[in-house]
Order: structure tokens, then sequence, then C-alpha cells
């Protein structure tokens, strides 16, 4: 996401009449607010399993864990690929 958004910033520099079209300016803020958004969430994601994993590696909970197959959960990895975003033409 964020290559994209650099790559689509280069094009509005080649482009000023784009950089003072207001509709392209509200588009820029929703993909700038996205990709926060986005980055938040992933890191409360994390956090929340690395929570998980240390509470059912406690004890006494590692035994009631056992019992119930509770398993140690994985953090979030984007896909392989996920960094190349899909090309935007103007």
């Amino acid at each position: 996401m964020s290559g994209a958004l650099s790559r689509l910033l280069v094009t509005v520099e080649r482009y000023p009449e784009l950089k003072a079209n207001q509709n392209f300016l509200e588009l820029q803020a929703q993909l700038e607010g996205t990709e926060n958004r986005i980055s938040v969430a992933r890191q409360k994601f994390n956090e929340a399993v690395q929570d998980y994993n240390s509470y059912i590696r406690s004890f006494p909970r590692v035994i009631y864990a056992g019992w119930f197959d509770f398993e140690k959960k994985g953090y979030f990895e984007a896909d392989a690929g996920a960094e190349n975003a899909p090309k935007v033409e103007f």
C-alpha cells in the first residue's frame, strides 16, 4: 500500500492540475487514512495474539490449555506479493 501511495504522489507531482483537483485531494486523504487504519489494526491484532499466547502458557493455564487443545496462534503476516500494489492509471 505504501509503495502505491508513493508512486501515486510521484504521478501527482508531474501533473499540477491533478494536484489542485478537490476530488484527488479527497482521494489522497482517504488513501492515507486507510493505510493508517490498516497499520493500527495489524498492530492491535498482533498485540492480542501475543497476549493470548502468553496467557495460555502461564501456570496454571498451561494445564487447561493442554486439556482443551488451546494452541499458540500466529502473528499477522501478509501474503507473498502483497507489497506489490495494483497498477493505477489516471
